[in-house]
């Protein structure tokens, strides 16, 4: 690991909340402040947020349940079960949720050989590979998650993978970050978090973690 150099270590000083700015992310050797990289996976080291909505769409729409793009992604970060016990619920939709939440997901696996990296996030993982710890953690499966990794080609980066079954609860719980953090050995408050979801915002604030908004537009 790097040398502390205290000017390096001043310029990427968060805001109050925690949220260390994108450029700044970008720029900057990471290492100098932290000492873990916790990455989301959908929508953060992926392109795959498009590819879920349309399976989530055509799933949805098959069972008779509206799920507006809007709020698809204000619930990003949640399980696949959980978004479809909390959408059946609202709308009064008998649902067979494990059935459903398998079709949605064997529907997005469909897709998974289109998912492509977002460089100015994985650029800064390679950044920073074997310089400091790193790890995924997601409110998706497990398998599906490292499905995606390895279409992108960082499977082998992340030695530490958290999914939305290694924990009872999810974002924007910090449990899936502290996990993480564990399974790295690293201090949560030496962490630093990329995420594309308000739900995984507040997740990093809760473990007590810095953490970057990978959206371009934000």
């Amino acid at each position: 690991m790097s040398q502390s150099n205290p000017e390096a270590a001043s310029s990427l000083s968060p805001s109050e909340s925690g949220q260390l700015h994108l450029d700044t992310a970008i720029s900057q050797d990471l290492a100098e402040r932290y000492e873990g990289l916790i990455f989301d996976c959908d929508g953060t080291l992926t392109n795959s947020m498009p590819l879920h909505y349309l399976a989530w769409h055509e799933t949805m729409t098959r069972h008779g349940i509206e799920f507006p793009e809007t709020r698809f992604y204000a619930m990003g970060g949640m399980p696949s079960e959980k978004i479809i016990a909390v959408l059946s619920s609202e709308q009064g939709v008998t649902v067979d949720v494990d059935l459903a939440t398998e079709e949605k997901e064997a529907n997005f696996i469909a897709r998974i050989p289109n998912v492509e990296r977002l460089a100015h996030v994985t650029d800064i993982a390679e950044r920073h590979l074997n310089r400091i710890a790193m790890s995924v953690a997601s409110g998706g499966m497990r398998d599906i998650v490292a499905d995606q990794l390895r279409t992108i080609g960082v499977a082998d980066w992340f030695p530490v993978l958290v999914g939305s079954e290694d924990t009872e609860l999810h974002k924007p719980e910090p449990d899936v970050f502290l996990c993480a953090a564990e399974r790295m050995g690293v201090d949560p408050k030496r962490c630093l978090v990329f995420e594309d979801s308000p739900l995984g915002f507040e997740a990093a604030q809760k473990a007590g973690m810095d953490w970057v908004d990978v959206r371009i537009n934000a």
